[in-house]
């Protein structure tokens, strides 16, 4: 059957809608957790599952729905992510327990999976390479920057002004526009003949295998981590982990060519990114929780208050794509590593009881400064070098990097603050008063921020031991350019 001619850019449009709702929701949640957690009853160290959840799934199930976009349909595939994700948002909205919220989480996150690789590719193929699909992936780079910083103030406003239910509710009736859009303006382009293989069972192993070992880091709060439970969850996370490499190199059609990570450059960009990502991850979670339950600000005042975060990323891109040319992308990425660190740490040092959002917002933005830094840098060193039929495997690789890493590392940090807070508590003598509630609540908190800091730290340590000039010659060129993520 024969696609109807359509304007691409109105199919831009359409699937840059789709791409919103999944990046809004990456951080609509953040402001909401506090209300989320006094309605369904989640405990300090299961309400990161309603981030993780989502994240794991996503990241989990990202390359499978490349592969799928490409030989089912990509508007086809796009369609029924949208529909996934909407069916899942409506169910979160509903939720009457914390299982079952986390559940629909994990199923939004995989509507998500689909949808994103899918609408990237209708960019890709629709638009001939030049200065149009140049024009149409800023559109959508700006949509991944304008997403965040709309989820932050929707988030609250939503949750002030409605209820928490309302930020997955919005998704629905814009999700079924979406739809009907997509039907009639969104072409459904597919690779012809070849392998109709999917790697079904890499993307499951690996996705059982992070979910366990999130679930043993979580429960090594109650269990102890040298206990037998938390060991024997460990150790089936790792053999799942184990299975998907083994799954890797027999699959017809990998979802991870893992050849490709002979590329020195590529290895280490993505092995730091998943080390790091935590640290961004962690400042969201903890300074909601510190700003809504310590000092008392409304969901509203705290998307507010989170604002400064995307402009100082945005700040920290550009200068970034100002100072490769002329420093060199290594020099560049460790000063983004060591600033973000930097700005950690004051935030660990500003966070008090008696603090002030003045104190926060001068950890916050050296921080989001030093990520957006640091992002445009591991970018080009994550790209640079890759074959022009694997630029896409390799963005892919590098998104599921940043989702993995953000899961795992919020879990560590997580267990790390709720330990410390715990910890503080048990020695108080007879039951702890609000203030001795909070002051215990502060103090892990800070240790999350010194722990991510370290992990921004080991960073910069790592590209200085692991790379040299050579291995991105390309990009102090000026040769190479990112791969959209």
């Amino acid at each position: 059957m024969t696609e109807h001619k359509v304007n691409p850019w109105l199919a831009l449009i359409v699937v840059c809608m789709g791409q919103f709702m999944v990046v809004l929701d990456a951080t609509v949640v953040n402001v909401a957790l506090p209300s989320i957690q006094a309605d369904l009853g989640f405990s300090d160290s299961s309400l990161q599952w309603v981030v993780n959840a989502y994240t794991l799934f996503f990241g989990g199930f990202l390359l499978l729905g490349g592969r799928m976009a490409d030989l089912i349909g990509r508007r086809t595939l796009f369609l029924a992510g949208i529909g996934v994700f909407s069916v899942a948002s409506l169910i979160n909205g509903l939720a009457q327990s914390e299982e079952m919220l986390i559940g629909a989480r994990a199923l939004q996150g995989l509507g998500g999976a689909m949808l994103s690789p899918a609408a990237l590719a209708v960019i890709t193929t629709t638009f001939e390479e030049g200065s149009d699909r140049t024009k149409a992936l800023s559109a959508w780079a700006a949509i991944a920057s304008g997403g965040s910083a709309a989820g932050l103030l929707l988030g609250g406003v939503l949750t002030e002004l409605l209820s928490w239910e309302w930020i997955f509710f919005i998704n629905v009736p814009i999700g079924i526009a979406i739809v009907f859009a997509a039907l009639r303006l969104v072409p459904n382009s597919r690779v012809a003949g070849g392998t109709r293989h999917f790697d079904v069972a890499g993307a499951v192993s690996v996705t059982a295998g992070l979910v366990l070992l999130v679930y043993a880091i979580v429960k090594a709060e109650d269990w102890g981590w040298g206990s037998f439970d938390t060991l024997a969850l460990a150790a089936l996370a790792f053999a799942l982990l184990a299975s998907f490499i083994w799954i890797e190199r027999r699959s017809p059609s990998p979802l991870v060519r893992l050849s490709l990570f002979r590329m020195r450059s590529l290895a280490v960009a993505n092995g730091v990114f998943l080390l790091i990502i935590g640290g961004l991850f962690a400042m969201f979670f903890f300074a909601s929780l510190y700003l809504q339950n310590i000092l008392d600000y409304s969901a509203l005042t705290t998307g507010v208050a989170f604002l400064p975060v995307t402009a100082g990323i945005m700040i920290g891109a550009m200068a970034a794509q100002q100072l490769v040319s002329r420093v060199g992308v290594l020099a560049v990425m460790r000063t983004g590593m060591l600033v973000a660190a930097a700005g950690l740490g004051l935030l660990a040092a500003t966070t008090s009881v008696d603090g002030s959002y003045m104190g926060v917002l001068a950890g916050l933005l050296p921080m989001s400064i030093g990520m957006g830094a640091t992002f445009v840098s591991l970018t080009l060193v994550a790209t640079t070098g890759v074959e022009p039929d694997d630029a896409g495997l390799a963005s892919g690789v590098f998104n599921t990097a940043q989702q993995v890493g953000g899961a795992l590392g919020l879990a560590v940090l997580s267990t790390l603050a709720n330990d410390r807070t715990a910890g503080i508590l048990a020695d108080l003598t007879g039951a702890p008063t609000v203030a001795q509630q909070q002051a215990a609540a502060v103090e892990g908190f800070q240790l999350a921020f010194i722990a991510a800091a370290v992990l921004m730290g080991i960073g910069a340590v790592l590209i200085t031991v692991l790379l040299r000039r050579r291995d991105v010659a390309r990009i102090d060129a000026g040769e190479a350019v990112p791969v959209p993520a």
